[in-house]
């Protein structure tokens, strides 16, 4: 039987092929901008913002396996509430306009609710952090962001059934299968791939100027599959950024972006990416409706990003590895692996 010396190996290489990916996507794209004469600081920094979001979850989750995913939550929420104006990248100047950024962060404060729901002990505060994450879908109602709405529900809902699921291994295979659909789905809007009522009723809730920018990023892809045209260089080759003044020169969708600006690798090594976090959940020691509530917010962030600009702002970046770190921890409260307190040890026998 494995005991925790091969489980804190185990623990070990997963972190170390997480440096190893995060790694190969920050040389890929200084690799791909050499070659295409592109700019590759966009990467670079949500590469580090990840990283740094991860390694203070894993710090935070450690220490304080309620109150950090509690503190995320809020500090999310206020986000959103209280800073009207988020730009791309490291400067507020500009307002946050892309509804998938506000999605994606309302997922990940719902998210971090519910992780912190099920890692306290008390039923009172385990309701309260609850009736915060409900509280965090009325607030993305009442901000006017029905997708930030609908994610929350679904985390919580998921996260309530969640505490029936035994084994994670499906569930966490499922969250994947889950992402890998609505990527294929793109894919197959933009090289006409489905049929043209399906066709219609989608690009009348993307908008036909989103299918026109990804149709853009598939010819580049078919012109240059390998390197891409460089990081950063979309905007000066689409034909559709130059229909509108309101182009912020990008496909609004982070595979096809990767996929026109540095190749096939780059989708790989995105791809990669979100396998190691689904990868890292799946062996994580915290209970497993931490683990999956956690997954179902990240895989929300995924999917909003596979039609949306989301990972384009540094919050999301941050909060997506926050997230992560949080649910992959092992808090310093306990030896063994946590387990939720309405969960009977199985085999349990009273002592004499």
């Amino acid at each position: 039987m494995a005991g925790p010396d091969a489980d804190g190996g185990r623990r070990s290489g997963l972190d170390t092929a997480g440096i190893v990916v995060l790694g190969a996507c920050a040389a890929w794209s200084l690799i791909t901008a050499a070659a295409g004469d592109g700019r590759p600081e966009g990467v670079l920094l949500a590469v580090l913002a990840v990283a740094a979001g991860y390694a203070a979850g894993r710090i935070g989750g450690a220490l304080l396996p309620v109150a950090a995913p509690c503190a995320g939550a809020l500090a999310g929420l206020g986000l959103v509430v209280a800073v009207p104006r988020l730009a791309p990248g490291p400067q507020i100047t500009t307002p946050l306009g892309h509804a998938g950024a506000l999605a994606a962060v309302l997922a990940l404060s719902a998210g971090a609710a519910c992780c912190a729901a099920w890692a306290a002990s008390s039923p009172v505060l385990r309701f309260a952090l609850r009736l915060l994450a409900a509280g965090i879908a009325v607030a993305a109602a009442v901000l006017g962001s029905a997708a930030g709405c609908v994610a929350g529900v679904v985390v919580l809902l998921c996260s309530l059934a969640a505490g029936r699921v035994r084994r994670r291994g499906p569930a966490v295979a499922a969250l994947a299968a889950a992402v890998a659909g609505v990527t294929g789905l793109t894919w197959a809007v933009a090289g006409n791939a489905v049929p043209a009522g399906l066709t219609d009723a989608l690009e009348g809730r993307l908008t036909p100027h989103r299918v026109e920018l990804w149709r853009d990023a598939l010819g580049m892809v078919r012109h240059d599959a390998g390197l891409g045209v460089g990081p950063g260089r979309f905007g000066e080759l689409s034909t559709a950024t130059g229909r509108t003044v309101l182009s912020d020169g990008r496909p609004h969708s982070a595979p096809f972006q990767l996929a026109a600006e540095q190749g096939v690798v780059g989708v790989a090594l995105l791809a990669l990416a979100f396998g190691w976090v689904l990868c890292a959940l799946w062996r994580s020691p915290r209970a497993t409706p931490v683990v999956l509530s956690a997954g179902v917010a990240l895989t929300a962030v995924a999917a909003v990003a596979a039609v949306g600009n989301a990972l384009s702002f540094t919050a999301v970046s941050v909060g997506a590895g926050l997230l992560a770190g949080l649910a992959t921890a092992r808090p310093l409260t306990s030896g063994a692996p946590e387990r939720p307190a309405d969960t009977p040890v199985r085999g349990a026998r009273r002592t004499p």
